[in-house]
């Protein structure tokens, strides 16, 4: 155990709940002459502390300031599953220092984040920082602006001790699942592998689609399209002409199966008369989307701007710990980020139809504030939806004071929030029916053998869509991609231009990408808003998926992990059962479920399962991957190989040659600084990607965003960077934005 850390199992090996520990009485008149409040990070601790002023101290806990151990499984089993927290040393001198606070505070209030998390560390400040004979204040605020921090600290409440027994389950739970599974890796596979509940239960999901991708058969399929136009008498104009889908023969749907049967209709066709049938017009509204959660956030945010999760949820927390808006002060400027809710302030409603009218007139303020249902299992974290502090404070007005990227993920969630408050859009969709077939049999009204079908959609009024559109997938359409038919009648005669039949194979599922993988966790009640983005990190720190054109496809060691995880462990790391296992969780922060017997449940049949596993479990010896790479020592081939901090070289003469090197992953561009070395992408300690010369250190360029060999048209700096999606680009030096020619065309 580190020598500057403290250990302590609390009261909560007695009476095995958290929160049942003794509390400080809340009438208690401590020494000290001030008011302490304690939050987790500096930022806030600074906004926060502008807000309240003189009478007020504010620190920050920079996070957590207790945890259990890295050395060893730190909850006794035995004891009714009593964990034994103890303080890591980077935090022992920020504890040192609230502890002094503490001492000269006559008044404490826990100001920690608004959801499990949140509850759980102001419970450990509480006994990290022996806050003894001192009223503990509980405070808790969705936004951090000057009302509500002042209703903050005018209402607080007490410590939940349910929501504390929640996040200590969860947290012995998963010590439980690592420390048992990850060591069964390191004999088995290799060292520094590990196998976490919800981790693994992702990983399943990412290693089962890719499987149906690499087992798809493709089938053929036909279709045959029509490209008519109206007989006008005139000029012919490019809206008079539109496009028919082949959609019955002979009274039975078409089907094509094979480039035979398209070319029967084809011929059928040969001389063909057509005529409109019949038209169909009908009236369709277009709901808003509700305003974000944490992983509606994140899928647009990766759509919409290119950010990966972990990005978004950075910037996402800069914009809710407060902006310094120069003559307004600092300001949050979004609720807080991580929740399931899609809960509204009436006060946040009120702004934004106050807002709606003024921008865009009273027809599109409906009757009724819109009321949102949370669709997903067990959506309670926080208590309101991701959206702008003040709705009044468009991104106009704040981008001077904002980074870019502070600027488009807020422009993001002001946009959501505020399309989310307003009338639907209506769509007036139309549908032809294409009567096709021998001259002579049209003109004696006769049944005919060819039906094609058209569709067209416009907008009447757009609503909410005035502001945003939901960002789609690959491959997602729209029926108002199809533009508007001309105008048709029963009856009216047509031209035909030409016949287009076309060859069409069946697709596979697409890959995951983050904000894909995601929503399917959040559909599948895996994980929590907090886990999404760091459960994703993990899997690429720990090397079992690789990122390649945005999409997560697995690595060798991450089949082999999975598959023997899901061989062995098939109901740990079930789907559902991790699914059912979120749902305790919530019925534990609810005080509907006790955790000490639901870790118990769960540990019985866990030790039996994993005995069995250390008998069975046959260890598997990763392939070498081949390199074309030579050993400048031996001059025998390098190797690529998996290591603690990922790929490297190595010599392929192992152990006679001990000769290895970082494995560069070039990226085509030259070196704008030394013009000598070429630009490589690498990793940070945390696992983000960045990219820098391959001449470190001897040059110490280096970029977040990968650099493009281009000058900027504006000022000439010798090169650009990617920025979003679609090839955007920006210019590190004077911020100039636009398009990357030679990915955009």
């Amino acid at each position: 155990m580190p020598t500057n850390s403290r250990t302590t199992t609390d009261g909560a090996a007695k009476s095995r709940r958290a929160g049942a520990e003794p509390q400080p009485p809340a009438s208690t008149n401590g020494r000290g002459r001030g008011k302490l409040v304690i939050v987790e990070s500096p930022a806030k601790a600074k906004t926060i502390g502008k807000y309240l002023g003189s009478g007020y101290t504010v620190k920050a806990s920079m996070g957590h300031i207790r945890d259990l151990p890295k050395s060893t499984l730190g909850v006794d089993v035995d004891d009714d599953f009593a964990p034994k927290y103890l303080v890591p040393r980077d935090k022992v001198k920020v504890v040192k220092e609230l502890k002094a606070s503490v001492e000269g505070a006559r008044e404490i209030f826990l100001a920690t984040d608004p959801d499990r998390e949140g509850e759980a560390i102001a419970w450990h400040l509480v006994h990290a920082t022996d806050a003894t004979g001192k009223p503990i204040r509980r405070v808790v605020f969705h936004e951090i602006t000057p009302e509500a921090v002042s209703e903050a600290i005018a209402n607080p409440r007490d410590i939940d001790p349910n929501l504390v027994d929640a996040q200590q389950a969860r947290r012995v739970l998963d010590r439980l699942v690592g420390y048992g599974v990850s060591p069964l890796l390191w004999k088995k596979v290799k060292r520094g592998l590990s196998a976490g509940r919800v981790q693994t239960a992702a990983l399943r999901l990412v290693v089962e689609r890719e499987r149906e991708v690499l087992d798809f058969v493709p089938v053929e399929h036909w279709t045959v399209d029509a490209e008519l136009a109206k007989r006008t008498g005139a000029a012919r104009r490019p809206q008079d002409t539109f496009r028919a889908a082949l959609h019955r023969v002979r009274g039975k749907k078409a089907e094509l199966k094979t480039g035979w049967e398209a070319q029967e209709i084809v011929q059928g066709l040969e001389g063909a008369a057509y005529r409109v049938d019949a038209v169909t017009q009908k009236e369709a509204q277009r709901r808003p989307a509700a305003p974000f959660i944490t992983s509606t956030l994140q899928q647009e945010a990766s759509r919409k701007l290119g950010y990966p999760v972990r990005r978004t949820m950075q910037v996402a927390q800069e914009l809710y710990e407060g902006v310094d808006l120069g003559p307004e002060g600092t300001q949050g400027l979004i609720t807080y980020m991580r929740t399931d809710s899609t809960n509204v302030a009436g006060s946040a409603q009120q702004a934004a139809r106050a807002v709606i009218s003024v921008r865009f007139g009273p027809d599109y303020v409906p009757d009724r504030p819109p009321v949102y249902t949370k669709k997903s299992k067990g959506a309670q974290e926080a208590h309101e939806a991701i959206r702008p502090t003040s709705p009044r404070r468009d991104p106009a007005s704040v981008k001077p004071y904002l980074s870019a990227p502070q600027f488009r993920l807020y422009q993001l969630i002001w946009q959501r929030f505020i399309a989310s408050q307003m009338r639907p859009a209506i769509l007036d969709n139309t549908t032809a029916d294409i009567a096709a077939g021998k001259p002579e049999e049209m003109a004696a009204r006769k049944e005919a053998p060819f039906f094609f079908r058209a569709t067209g959609s416009v907008v009447r009024f757009p609503g909410f869509m005035a502001v945003y559109q939901v960002g789609r997938d690959d491959g997602d359409a729209d029926e108002l991609d199809k533009g508007a038919l001309p105008v048709l009648a029963a009856g009216e005669d047509l031209d035909l231009l030409r016949l287009l039949p076309e060859q069409h194979f069946t697709q596979p599922p697409p890959r995951f990408t983050e904000a894909s993988l995601v929503k399917a966790l959040e559909e599948q009640g895996i994980g929590r808003p907090s886990t999404y983005a760091p459960t994703i990190a993990t899997l690429q720190a720990r090397s079992y998926v690789a990122v390649e054109e945005k999409k997560l496809v697995p690595t060798e060691l991450g089949m082999v992990v999975n598959d023997l995880l899901v061989e062995h462990f098939p109901h740990i790391f079930d789907v559902g059962f991790t699914s059912r296992m979120e749902e305790e969780l919530d019925e534990i922060a609810t005080g509907d479920r006790a955790w000490v017997p639901t870790m118990r449940e769960f540990y019985g049949p866990f030790t039996e399962t994993l005995k069995l596993a250390e008998r069975t479990m046959e260890r598997v010896r990763l392939k070498d991957e081949p390199s074309d790479e030579t050993c400048e020592k031996c001059g025998r081939p390098m190797v690529i190989k998996l290591g603690r901090f990922g790929k490297f070289l190595a010599c392929s003469g192992f152990p006679e040659c001990r000769n290895s090197r970082p494995l560069l992953q070039r990226i085509g561009v030259p070196c704008p600084s030394c013009h000598q070395g070429e630009i490589v992408e690498r990793r940070s300690k945390k696992g983000r990607a960045f990219f820098g010369c391959e001449r470190y250190p001897a040059c110490d360029f280096v970029a977040w965003n990968k650099p493009v060999d281009a000058p900027c048209p504006r000022c000439g700096s010798p090169y650009l960077v990617e920025v979003g999606r679609k090839g955007q680009v920006k210019c590190p030096a004077c911020g100039h934005e636009g398009r990357d020619l030679a990915k955009t065309g």
